[in-house]
């Protein structure tokens, strides 16, 4: 059995359960509705061209961290903008605009941007699978892969963890979302099924949240999680909130110094995520925020024309950084 739950069945479903749509983005009911077509991005064959081989840091580095035994550049790639996850609030053409743009070859065009600027690795859903082994092969490349994991309709990730053994994950992190959701149900004992068997499988198994008490409730629950992803953002761009205070939906951290100051506290590496507010906040801004209060890592979600910036500032604020945690990774 192969990781069956999608992204856009995964949205279904909670859409279902809870019989509202309150806590949904209205892209993503929309990305539940209707899957856009596609050919699947592949040129003719007669227009293909041999690619260049990949030349890792041949035009820029990153500092680098460790998780388990695999050594991790600071940035890492995000997947949602390569799988259409826009969260371009009420702009329902962009997600399909993406999806357009990023065909299999600009895809593997830009992992190899990424890897020669110094991004070793890749946090994407486990259906990427094949385009990861055609990155590897095709191309030569050495890019790490990290998948979200999701469970099947008992509430297993192991049968999604084999699938993704099978061609070529590294690393698995439980998708936010499911996390969120299987803590409000008080179902910890499912995160920490997920984590064991993802650990024994010989792989650096983390759990993934939008909701501090996800973190909380796995570490006085006693889940041995190997990294944590947890967003992190200021609130002090222009469409976090609406005009009566109330909390919009590309809000992600609702609370972030009350998340510093519990991930201060923590010996585990912490990945970072959101934390542009998907678009609204300047990596400058973001980036500074994140390493500054404690990230070990973040996720840039990056265009192919954006990576050779965005890893120069990376590098600047990096070699200037003032944390009051310590690095844990």
């Amino acid at each position: 059995m192969s990781c069956r739950q999608t992204r856009r069945s995964f949205v279904k479903g909670a859409l279902a359960a809870t019989g509202a749509a309150s806590w949904l983005s209205l892209e993503e009911q929309v990305l539940a509705s209707a899957a856009p077509k596609g050919d699947g991005g592949k040129a003719p064959e007669g227009e293909r061209k041999p690619p260049a081989p990949v030349k890792p840091d041949s035009k820029a580095t990153l500092p680098k961290g460790k998780i388990g035994d695999l050594e991790i550049s600071r940035v890492i790639l995000g997947g949602n903008l390569i799988g259409g996850w826009a969260h371009s609030r009420d702009l329902m053409y962009v997600s399909n605009l993406l999806k357009a743009y990023h065909t299999d070859e600009k895809v593997l065009e830009t992992l190899q941007i990424a890897e020669e600027h110094g991004v070793n690795c890749i946090n994407t859903h486990p259906n990427a699978g094949n385009l990861m082994h055609r990155y590897h092969t095709e191309r030569g490349g050495k890019m790490h892969w990290m998948a979200q994991i999701f469970p099947d309709e008992n509430g297993d990730f192991g049968p999604c963890i084999r699938a993704a053994v099978k061609q070529g994950v590294e690393m698995v992190q439980i998708q936010g979302g499911v996390a969120d959701g299987m803590v409000g149900q008080g179902k910890l004992e499912l995160i920490d099924k997920g984590i064991r068997y993802g650990q024994a499988q010989g792989l650096p198994s983390g759990v993934g949240a939008h909701d501090l008490a996800v973190i909380q409730a796995c570490e006085k629950g006693g889940v041995k999680a190997d990294f944590y992803v947890k967003t992190l953002h200021t609130l002090d761009y222009w469409s976090a909130r609406g005009p009566e205070g109330r909390q919009h939906d590309n809000t992600w951290c609702a609370d972030p110094k009350a998340t510093i100051d519990y991930m201060a506290k923590l010996e585990s590496p912490w990945i970072a995520f959101k934390v542009m507010a998907a678009g609204a906040i300047r990596p400058q801004q973001a980036f500074q925020y994140s390493f500054d209060n404690g990230a070990d890592f973040v996720f840039a979600g990056m265009f192919d024309f954006q990576i050779a910036a965005d890893v120069a500032i990376a590098r600047k604020v990096l070699a200037k950084v003032k944390r009051g945690r310590p690095w844990r990774a």
